[in-house]
Parts: structure tokens; C-alpha cells; sequence
């Protein structure tokens, strides 16, 4: 009785260690393909919070936004990473991607990495530290799987299934 007790305990604590993300941590991420962007071509760097964005579609706006609630003055230099066996079908820019990690996006001051991934065509959010430490925490800190889904799948005319840039 003693060990199916420990046991539950147990099984309870791991669930809860990892409640936060949905999906689990790339530990590959560092062999993943540096994309591209319209933001890598803008210098590689989110606007500084104190950066008026008035003038961009609100999706920019709420991006901005969403990461200066991570960190004050804004996110600094990111990159886009793409899982090599996703490649192709990032670039078809469909969103139609098979299950796995697929996409990074990676707050490189930060060292914080925004995680989507695929199961069953339907995207996965996470949010990780570069050791893999999942530090996603409550809804609306910018860094819960909810905010992240907000963006992704709430501008039908800049992304498709969670693949933002995907213009239709």
C-alpha cells in the first residue's frame, strides 16, 4: 500500500511539473534550420516597447505587446528555428505539418524558446528556457500556451494553423 501511495504521489507531482506546456521540450532545438523572416530583414529584433506600433496590423501590435510583458523594453533579437524535417513544409507555407516539434521562436537575450509543434494537424504551444526548464506560467503573462494560441490562430489573414507569415 505504501508504494502505490508513493507511486500516486509521484505521478501527481510529475503531471503538475509539467502542466504548463503542451507540448514537450525539443531537445534537438539547437540542430533546427535559422529561417528567414520579414523580421529577421528588420534587423532581427521585436520593436521596443516603447516603439509606436499604432500604425502596424493589430496582430504586430499584440505581439509587441505580448512580448514586453516578458520582459521589460522589449524582447531584444530573436530567430526564427524550423525542425529540419519540417522544412519543406514550412516553406510551403501551409500550415500543414506533420506531428512533431516544427517551429521555435527563440528570445535569444531572453534564452527563452516559444515552442510550436504538431499532433493530429493541430499546433501545440510551449515555453521553454534553453535547458529545458518549461517556464510557462499564467494566462495573459505572455507566456502561457493560451497567449500564444491567441495570436496564432486568432489572424486568419497572417498565419495558417498556428504558422504565422503564411499569408492567404
Amino acid at each position: 500500500m505504501k508504494k502505490v501511495c508513493i507511486a500516486a504521489v509521484a505521478g501527481v507531482l510529475s503531471i503538475s511539473l509539467f502542466a504548463g506546456s503542451e507540448t514537450p521540450f525539443p531537445a534537438s532545438w539547437k540542430t533546427f534550420t535559422k529561417v528567414n523572416t520579414p523580421l529577421m530583414k528588420a534587423g532581427g529584433a521585436l520593436p521596443g516597447c516603447d516603439a509606436d506600433v499604432s500604425s502596424l496590423p493589430k496582430v504586430y501590435q499584440e505581439t509587441v505587446a505580448t512580448y514586453c510583458a516578458v520582459k521589460e523594453g522589449g524582447p531584444g533579437a530573436v530567430e526564427i528555428l524550423v525542425s529540419p524535417s519540417a522544412l519543406e513544409t514550412y516553406k510551403a507555407r501551409d500550415g500543414k505539418f506533420q506531428d512533431g516539434d516544427t517551429m521555435i521562436l527563440h528570445l535569444k537575450e531572453l534564452q527563452v524558446l516559444f515552442v510550436t509543434s504538431y499532433k493530429g494537424q493541430k499546433p501545440l504551444y510551449g515555453v521553454y528556457d534553453a535547458s529545458g526548464k518549461d517556464v510557462a506560467s499564467a494566462e495573459g503573462s505572455g507566456l502561457h500556451p493560451n497567449d500564444c494560441r491567441t495570436c496564432h490562430t486568432g489572424y486568419e489573414a497572417f498565419g495558417v494553423n498556428g504558422q504565422m507569415g503564411s499569408f492567404q
